[in-house]
């Protein structure tokens, strides 16, 4: 089954700290841009940062900058986002997707994850 597999999420204090993980089963992450997006209730949803297949190029929302890192082990199938200094509006459900591309934010995505709830409260 190809499919994208988000982790990590979960509740923290304003200020902390999550590492998001997001793994691919059943194909290469090699040649895909991987974006980050998250949708809080009542939002829309937005992009937060993203990959190029490469590593090479990596692009944030101005909401984010400073404050997360994107990252990817191709070896291990796997993209990361660390998000640091975390705020109550950083609160909402997070999901990654895989764009066949060299650069970063695809156009179009093949896989979407099911998401995972990032919570920001004290």
């Amino acid at each position: 089954q190809l499919q994208l597999v988000e982790s990590g999420g979960g509740l923290v204090q304003p200020g902390g700290s999550l590492r998001l993980s997001c793994a691919a089963s059943g194909f290469t992450l090699d040649y895909y841009a991987i974006g980050w997006f998250r949708q809080a209730p009542g939002k829309e949803r937005e992009g937060v940062s993203c990959i190029s297949s490469s590593g090479g190029f990596t692009n944030y929302a101005d909401s984010v900058k400073g404050r997360f890192t994107i990252s990817r082990d191709n070896a291990k199938n796997t993209v990361y986002l660390q998000m640091n200094s975390l705020k109550h509006e950083d609160t909402a459900v997070y999901y990654c997707a895989a764009g066949y591309s060299d650069y970063v934010w695809p156009l179009e995505y093949d896989y979407w994850g099911q998401g995972t709830q990032v919570t920001v409260s004290s």
